[in-house]
């Protein structure tokens, strides 16, 4: 015990004692400074110095671009752009699965693969339909003259009319005879019209093309959109005037009759509408003679 008594005080001692640090010229040996000094003095200083080194060195790093500069830390530069390509990214797949969507539709009018739902349809509304024996159908004065003056309005107006797709009128594509009609029972969503070869088709309508390419069964097919949705498709032309992505007038050569592909017998027009993924039959709204 008394040797640890000892001990302690000669480390005390040790820590305590007083040294004197002496700075002199060299030439004349002058005294210029003097600092006394104890090695718990010396100890302490130096780990005040140590750590506020360390703290402002942190500080540095942590809230200034120096920080950049280090291996691990990504750059401000950096972390924008990621985040501008991660936005960008997103926006290229949503908007690549709304094409994919889209160019699926069209290879499914393309191969005629889509069913006839009309008569799903009706049954579905059956029970909303109202019986006309129980509703007064007769016009009123005021219906009679407004039906008048529409009519006068829209005499020479064919293609802007705000109307179903029953009350459409379409620019007829060629004149001919009809060789084939339509008949979805068959899947024969189209009318087919024999024309002489080279004969110039129209569009139908006033719309941009979104198809215009070849087939191995269809040969030179040519798809219109038009306004609310409806398509127009054209097959086994010769050969296409348009390209994909113009813009058609109504009445607007695109293409001219020919006998291409693999589903044809001679010289003809296939003609087919498409109401948003719905066949609709070409006659309803086009006199071909």
């Amino acid at each position: 015990m008394a040797k640890r008594v000892k001990k302690r005080k000669e480390i005390k001692k040790k820590l305590l004692h007083k040294y004197r640090l002496v700075i002199l010229n060299e030439s004349t040996f002058e005294e210029k400074i003097s600092f006394k000094l104890s090695r718990l003095n010396v100890f302490v200083t130096g780990s005040l110095i140590a750590i506020g080194l360390i703290g402002f060195t942190t500080l540095l790093i942590a809230f200034t671009p120096l920080r950049e500069y280090i291996p691990g830390y990504s750059s401000t530069k950096l972390k924008k752009q990621a985040s501008y390509l991660t936005y960008e990214t997103d926006s290229l797949v949503r908007a690549l699965n709304s094409t994919n969507r889209y160019l699926d539709n069209i290879r499914m009018v393309l191969k005629g693969d889509i069913e006839n739902n009309e008569v799903n349809r009706d049954s579905l509304y059956r029970q909303f339909k109202l019986d006309p024996s129980t509703i007064n159908l007769s016009p009123i004065k005021q219906d009679s003259l407004l039906r008048a003056e529409v009519a006068l309005e829209d005499k020479y107006n064919l293609f802007e009319r705000n109307t179903s797709k029953k009350d459409m009128i379409l620019f007829p594509p060629i004149s001919g005879t009809v060789s084939q009609k339509y008949d979805p029972r068959k899947k024969h969503y189209a009318v087919d019209v024999v024309a002489l070869r080279e004969t110039p088709i129209k569009a139908t309508a006033n719309g941009v093309v979104v198809f215009a390419e070849w087939t191995a069964e269809t040969g030179h097919v040519i798809i219109l959109e038009h306004k609310n949705g409806l398509l127009s498709v054209y097959k086994h032309n010769a050969s296409l005037n348009k390209s994909q992505g113009d813009i058609v007038r109504s009445g607007e050569v695109i293409a001219s009759v020919g006998n291409t592909g693999e589903l044809t017998t001679g010289p003809h027009l296939h003609f087919e509408l498409w109401d948003k993924g719905t066949p609709l039959n070409p006659l309803d709204f086009i006199d071909f003679k």
